[in-house]
């Protein structure tokens, strides 16, 4: 999700900026030093917010821009982490995936029946070469992603922590070490459909669908 025109990232950095937030977001939320739950929220999420940030400003100095996709998923991360130190209340933190992952998914969805390429708007020049109909089923392929990965996400932090007050170590965990690989396996799995329908760019300069 992190590309540009000007000087694209490498791999490993935009791996950092992608995922790098919610690594810091499960190191403090497994490793803060108190006994308190909702403390390990408080700080997990002040520190998610620093970092998505910083991330942002790191896409922005390598790369030249911030992807409208970082924009809405990192202006979600400062919003909802607000509104969990705000309130005390670790809800808001743990359904913002759901909302990430819901507003993208109606995005697309709307492009679809409206038949304007909404996906690729959004993306700019990420797939150079892609054609009509590739546009069509990548757009396909993320709103199905988009959709289980809101459901999923509820059923893991409702089953797993559904109060302030649970230990919501295995949610944090399942973000990163659950949606981190699934996202991966997305991406690689669209590759060979991406060239067929005449992809230009290297397999391995195509966006990744935002974290959530």
């Amino acid at each position: 999700m992190t590309t540009s025109t000007k000087n694209p990232a490498s791999p490993g950095l935009r791996m950092l900026i992608d995922f790098g937030p919610l690594a810091v977001f499960f190191l403090v939320s497994s490793f803060y030093p108190s006994e308190s739950q909702l403390s390990k929220m408080f700080a997990a999420t002040a520190a998610f917010m620093i970092t998505i940030a910083a991330s942002m400003a790191l896409s922005h100095w390598k790369s030249g821009q911030i992807s409208p996709m970082l924009w809405i998923s990192g202006g979600l991360v400062l919003v909802f982490g607000s509104l969990t130190l705000y309130f005390h209340d670790g809800t808001f933190i743990k359904i913002k995936p759901t909302i990430v992952y819901s507003m993208f998914a109606i995005v697309l969805g709307y492009g679809l029946i409206a038949r304007k390429p909404m996906l690729q708007l959004m993306l700019e020049t990420a797939y150079p070469g892609l054609s009509e109909r590739g546009w069509k089923l990548l757009t396909v392929n993320w709103t199905i992603f988009f959709i289980l990965m809101a459901v999923l996400n509820e059923v893991v932090w409702r089953t797993t922590a559904p109060d302030p007050t649970d230990d919501f170590t295995f949610w944090a965990g399942f973000k990163l070490w659950g949606v981190v690989p699934m996202t991966l396996i997305f991406a690689i799995a669209n590759v060979p459909m991406l060239m067929k329908h005449g992809l230009q760019a290297r397999p391995e300069e195509a966006p990744l669908p935002p974290e959530g």
